[in-house]
């Protein structure tokens, strides 16, 4: 990637936030190739501040971009294309990261063809994430090369053909740090319920997960196994177990994921929230 090659975040909340530090921690990019847009002006400043990047409205800091990344929420991201349509240069590359919005859409509201589609997670702030994108038919091979660079500088990448997997990678990789802070935040409170105090039960359970994944990502063995492995017979792993079973555990991860899933697909189509029953 050139060194002089000019960004535009447009939305600079947590994610694009994250991408100004990836790119700039692996010096994809200086501070002076990057210019973030967004509506509050005190947001400008403390980016400005905290990475010495420029600040403009939308249509000024796609101009003049090499690589123009959409991080809006896909409420706003109809007033942002209609800011943006015609404006960014020919042989610019957009990648977006908005859950739901569809290649096609994009191509579209933006009046331009070199469209990739991506799906980080929030773990891309300290380069540990992982982003499933896929790209449309008019992004050239080198225009590709360039959006997996982008994306490794967030963490892992998986490219898909397929545009459909972009919906189910929201559902699971996308939303799944929620799921895992959500976990983490009923053990810590169970362990303060036992009587341990909240630091200790912070360590523990920080500690624990941190060490189960990179157990499991070392044996390479089905999940189903390792578990088996500390599951004895009457034991108190089996005693816990069968509690989560009853309670629906397992099934309400799998509803979980799956209401994710039909929320990104109705985000593309446009549609408002339904209000839980």
């Amino acid at each position: 990637m050139p060194e002089n090659t000019r960004f535009a975040i447009i939305g600079p909340g947590v994610m694009g936030e994250a991408i100004i530090a990836g790119l700039l921690r692996k010096e994809l990019t200086s501070p002076a190739g990057v210019t973030a847009a967004g509506p509050r002006s005190v947001r400008g400043e403390e980016l400005k501040q905290r990475y010495h990047i420029h600040f403009a409205e939308n249509a000024e800091a796609a101009h003049k971009a090499d690589v123009v990344i959409l991080s809006v929420k896909p409420q706003r991201l109809a007033a942002v294309m209609k800011d943006l349509k015609g404006i960014v240069p020919e042989g610019a590359l957009v990648i977006s990261i908005i859950a739901g919005a569809k290649l096609a859409a994009l191509q579209a509201g933006l009046a331009h063809r070199a469209v990739i589609r991506a799906m980080p997670n929030t773990p891309a702030q300290i380069g540990e994430g992982i982003a499933v994108w896929t790209a449309a038919p008019e992004v050239t091979a080198g225009q590709r090369e360039l959006g997996g660079s982008i994306l490794r500088a967030l963490g892992e990448e998986v490219y898909v053909e397929d545009e459909n997997y972009l919906d189910m990678a929201t559902a699971l990789s996308g939303t799944g740090p929620a799921y895992v802070f959500l976990f983490m935040e009923a053990m810590i409170d169970a362990g303060v319920h036992l009587g341990f105090p909240r630091r200790i039960a912070e360590q523990l359970v920080t500690q624990t997960l941190r060490g189960s994944v990179d157990y499991y990502s070392g044996r390479k063995q089905h999940a189903a196994s390792l578990r088996n492995e500390v599951t004895s017979p009457g034991g108190t792993s089996a005693e816990a177990l069968y509690y989560l079973e009853k309670a629906g555990f397992r099934t309400a991860i799998s509803r979980a994921v799956w209401a994710a899933y039909e929320r990104s697909q109705a985000l593309g189509a446009g549609k408002e929230a339904q209000k839980p029953d």
